[in-house]
């Protein structure tokens, strides 16, 4: 993590850009309701970048597509709560208002550039489209647009890259060209679904490095959702850790990674490579139909105790730094929090799995590791 970061970090005034308050997803199947996301409170102010982690499952790309409504509904519905971007309540705008905020004000990047891009259109077309769509320009005026958007996102000979389909560009190259139609209207918000998954570890590096610095060209506001924390540690303000369709714990990635306060929140940053102990995190995720009752995590946390699975989920209480909140049973008043400390036991390495480096919690048949997160922290 560099000094601009911090900087960035420590400077942040204002209002927010994006107040999410309370808001619950739900999915209406034929088994019952599924509650995706449950209750959930963060916000994002202008020139931040908040990261979204959790294993998969979590409700991390629910999340982001509840913000203008971008699931199938029905099924899919926002039963509560309230998404205010820029004053305005989202979750009460109808599919056509949405429509005109959508692409214009709040743009999307998503994991799977290859899906997201029309095959059977050359990318200028797709391109020239959306700057249309939100724009009153001419068809050539659109044109040259187009070609500066692919030039600034690092695309050599831009011009001639306008009349060359999907297939015929590499997984990197779709990518920016992704990010040009996301920022062709200079979005003030940038929700960015796992866009470096799919890519090596060098397109990674740079495309992280592309959107820091058109986030401080055009000081967008930047959701980035990831189970990558070597990629948080890189890029992040402020972290929201989500598990089972509720927020864990949340704060400055400086506090998250420094001071991990809740069970979860630890057990994600030990399957690291190169931290904590051998081991994955054991059992999976409850069942988003029926969840259980207290602390979503407490059947798979060494340290829970009967009060962590009965009532609601904990409310939040104050950890190691301003604004940082955890949602534990051990941070209320008549606890101690330094249990979380000695509390022996792993019991992922009784399990006799050895950890992976991903944060989802998966191993193959064998048990070997699958694939690492890759690195820590920038100093």
């Amino acid at each position: 993590m560099n000094t601009t970061t911090k900087a960035r970090t420590d400077s942040r005034r204002g209002d927010p850009l994006l107040t999410v308050d309370n808001l619950r997803t739900v999915f209406d199947t034929d088994d019952g309701q599924v509650q995706a996301v449950d209750g959930i409170d963060f916000t994002v102010h202008p020139g931040e970048t908040v990261c979204i982690v959790g294993e998969s499952g979590s409700g991390k790309t629910v999340t982001s597509e509840s913000i203008t409504q971008l699931f199938k509904s029905p099924p899919g519905s926002i039963a509560d709560g309230s998404v205010v971007f820029d004053g305005d309540d989202l979750a009460a705008r109808s599919e056509e208002e949405l429509t005109d905020i959508r692409g214009a004000r709040i743009s999307h990047i998503f994991q799977n550039p290859q899906g997201a891009l029309n095959p059977v259109y050359t990318v200028g077309w797709q391109l020239i489209e959306a700057i249309q769509l939100h724009q009153d320009v001419e068809k050539d005026d659109a044109r040259e647009e187009a070609v500066d958007l692919l030039s600034r996102v690092g695309i050599p000979e831009a011009s001639a890259r306008l009349d060359d389909y999907p297939h015929e560009l590499s997984g990197g190259m779709k990518q920016r060209v992704m990010i040009a139609m996301a920022l062709a209207c200079q979005p003030d918000l940038l929700i960015a679904d796992e866009p470096t998954t799919a890519l090596d570890v060098t397109i990674q590096a740079q495309i992280l490095r592309l959107l820091r610095d058109l986030q401080e060209e055009f000081e967008m506001g930047i959701i980035f959702i990831t189970h990558d924390l070597g990629v948080v540690a890189e890029i992040a303000d402020r972290v929201v850790v989500m598990y089972a369709g509720k927020v864990m714990e949340r704060g400055s990635v400086y506090d998250v990674f420094d001071s991990p306060s809740h069970p979860y929140t630890k057990a994600l940053l030990e399957c690291l490579p190169g931290h904590g102990s051998l081991g994955g995190i054991p059992g999976s995720l409850p069942d988003p139909i029926d969840p259980p009752e207290g602390c979503r995590f407490a059947d798979r946390c060494p340290y829970a105790i009967e009060e962590c699975r009965t009532g609601a989920q904990p409310a939040f209480e104050s950890a190691a730094g301003d604004g940082h909140e955890v949602s534990c049973v051990h941070y209320q008043t008549a606890d101690d929090p330094s249990v979380l400390e000695r509390v022996g036991g792993d019991t992922a390495s009784e399990s006799g799995t050895q950890r992976t480096g991903r944060t989802d919690g998966g191993t193959d048949e064998s048990g070997k590791q699958e694939r690492t997160t890759g690195g820590g922290r920038r100093e």
